[in-house]
């Protein structure tokens, strides 16, 4: 099954006095690129959290946002740092004395400058906290991978939509190919006919024209890459129906196709050919830009 990079889950526990939200979001990125916001108090498993993330979500650009409320205030501890709330006043009172201004900072104002004051928890059981936030966090992460395979399967649809229509394409240029050979032989023909006017055709070599013939459908011969075509688009039905993360293994493959498509636009020397080919170039580039967006 193939998921989307994006999406959004949310994750809220409640364990005896403390709550715990978790909000995930995430958009397309080539790496498992995480930002995690959450408290202070929490910051000691901030390590646990990021490889839960990974392993869950594997790619994509994470935003990771936690709140965490305690009602039981009877495990809170307000911590005033002394000395940074006497630097800070010392300071304010400097900058009053060089610019003149009068000195209205109050308590109340200089206990809001930060870290002046802190809430530590008293007792505090990092093994228990860690394991409930994980909770929250696995709550989180099934929500965005519900949102990701939901978009992912949407996704996948519609690349295997353009994969019939390259299929389809595929079969008309394999259809048209043997004519590029005839169609060369006829118009060399008339053309040596146009040449060699009356007697002068019985002094030329029939075995020249069929040399002539076979050099050109060597040089213009398109079979291989149309069998691996066939190939390619059953691997690209296959890596979109198998689990795990699909969205590297599809770009390589796409751009083997790419490689295969334009290796018979070069090669086919037929203006129905071309035509087709620059109709299977604009699929597999759009495919490609949808391939970015899966895992």
């Amino acid at each position: 099954m193939a998921y989307s990079m994006t999406g959004f889950g949310r994750g809220e526990i409640i364990k005896d006095t403390r709550r715990y939200t978790v909000e995930i979001k995430s958009v397309n990125s080539r790496f498992c690129d995480i930002n995690i916001r959450m408290p202070r108090i929490l910051s000691f498993a901030d390590s646990r959290v990021r490889k839960r993330i990974t392993d869950g979500l594997v790619r994509g650009k994470v935003d990771v946002f936690i709140n965490f409320d305690d009602s039981d205030n009877s495990t809170a501890e307000v911590i005033l740092n002394e000395g940074l709330a006497g630097a800070y006043y010392e300071a304010v009172a400097k900058i009053s004395g060089i610019t003149g201004a009068d000195n209205d900072l109050t308590a109340g104002r200089l206990s809001s400058f930060p870290d002046v004051l802190t809430i530590r928890q008293k007792n505090l059981d990092e093994d228990t906290m860690g394991d409930e936030l994980i909770e929250c966090v696995d709550a989180a992460i099934d929500g965005m991978l519900q949102m990701r395979a939901a978009e992912g399967s949407n996704l996948a649809s519609d690349i295997i939509g353009k994969v019939s229509e390259l299929e389809k394409i595929r079969d008309e240029i394999a259809q048209k190919a043997p004519e590029v050979v005839a169609d060369y032989r006829t118009r060399l023909s008339q053309r040596i006919d146009e040449l060699l006017e009356g007697d002068k055709r019985a002094f030329y070599d029939e075995s020249r024209l069929a040399a002539e013939v076979a050099v050109f459908a060597d040089k213009c011969a398109i079979d291989e890459e149309l069998k691996r075509l066939i190939s390619h688009f059953g691997q690209a039905r296959n890596i979109l129906a198998s689990k795990g993360a699909v969205g590297k293994k599809m770009d390589f493959l796409v751009q083997e196709i790419n490689r295969e498509v334009n290796t018979i636009g070069s090669k086919a020397n037929c203006i129905d050919i071309t035509n087709r080919v620059l109709q299977m170039k604009n699929l597999v580039e759009e495919i490609r830009e949808q391939i970015q967006n899966l895992v």
